[in-house]
């Protein structure tokens, strides 16, 4: 009965009334830990915000189902959440559950994206960014996703166009207690993807061998694998990073915005090499600061520092699984 208090189904109905239409088909998934069963359920949305069918989705979830909703709306008379029945994109969404706050403050502080639609917390410090979107194919959608994770530090799982998100206004059931799933809406825009001005990712991964003669590396890679080689080799010899940020900014003035690229592609190279040596997160996030100080506002400029530390901490990471 403590559970049902808390569970708020204006709050669910209000974010499903904001994301979709009333004769849209919708997938509904409730999903038990213990024992494991996931029962999905495929509905219109009118359906879905009968007060009927809120009361079982709040009985469900009272006795221990966690509640989702597809983020995507699916073709009329779809059986299943597959690829194949999405019916267009609706949203584009970043799973922000690790170091959720500092992540979402880098987020919030950049130009590169708009503001998002909606910020679901599923639990504290842990977030799901919407921003409601139009004229996005499928395969934009994916790209978008991955490089939004890969950007912002989501989780890179979580970029499939038929994903499903908690929805809010239900408890989260992964906890005890279990916390209640909120939700803002920052924005009412409806964006397309030139909104997202996304930095070119490839710099950022570690596709090549680190530390290479930019004069060795072989004509099948990029430029921007070549850069990320020379950048870090020079890095490694003790080159002034200032003054290697202005070379590659005039190197790459092919670039939508050479400046950008060649501060990011700098940064994360030397918070790569500087994990690499075993200095402390804290301090790589410092001296990115301090380098950038006078060029980035203050709280874009921290905001900033934290999110390349970590990207440059997810790279490691990844060689190391690999």
């Amino acid at each position: 009965m403590q559970h049902k208090t808390r569970i708020n189904t204006r709050i669910a109905a209000s974010f499903l009334t904001r994301s979709f239409h009333p004769d849209e088909t919708i997938a509904v998934v409730l999903r038990r830990v213990s024992p494991s069963i996931i029962a999905q359920r495929i509905v219109t949305l009118k359906r879905a915000l009968q007060p009927r069918y809120l009361a079982w989705l709040a009985h469900e979830n009272a006795s221990g189902a966690n509640i989702y909703v597809a983020a995507n709306p699916l073709a009329p008379g779809s059986r299943k959440r597959t690829k194949e029945s999405i019916a267009e994109v609706r949203h584009l969404y970043l799973d922000l559950d690790t170091d959720g706050d500092v992540k979402l403050a880098a987020l919030r502080a950049s130009k590169s994206v708009p503001i998002p639609t909606a910020i679901v917390t599923t639990s504290p410090g842990k977030y799901q960014v919407l921003w409601r979107v139009e004229g996005i194919s499928f395969e934009q959608q994916e790209d978008l996703l991955k490089v939004l994770a890969f950007t912002f530090g989501g989780d890179p799982a979580c970029t499939d166009l038929n994903r499903v998100l908690r929805l809010p206004g239900f408890l989260n059931q992964k906890y005890t207690p279990a916390p209640l799933v909120k939700v803002e809406y920052p924005s009412d825009s409806t964006c397309n993807s030139q909104d997202f001005q996304l930095a070119d990712p490839e710099p950022n991964r570690e596709l090549i061998r680190p530390l290479i003669d930019h004069a060795n590396v072989p004509g099948k890679h990029s430029h921007s694998e070549q850069d990320w080689a020379w950048i870090l080799g020079e890095l490694a010899h003790g080159r002034d990073p200032v003054k290697l940020t202005r070379a590659l900014a005039e190197r790459r003035a092919d670039k939508p915005n050479p400046a950008y690229y060649a501060q990011r592609t700098v940064d994360v190279a030397s918070a790569w090499l500087w994990l690499r040596e075993g200095v402390p997160m804290s301090d790589i996030v410092t001296m990115l600061q301090v380098r950038r100080r006078f060029q980035i506002p203050d709280k874009l400029c921290s905001a900033r520092a934290h999110e390349i530390a970590f990207t440059a901490q997810r790279m490691i990471d990844r060689k190391k699984i690999a």
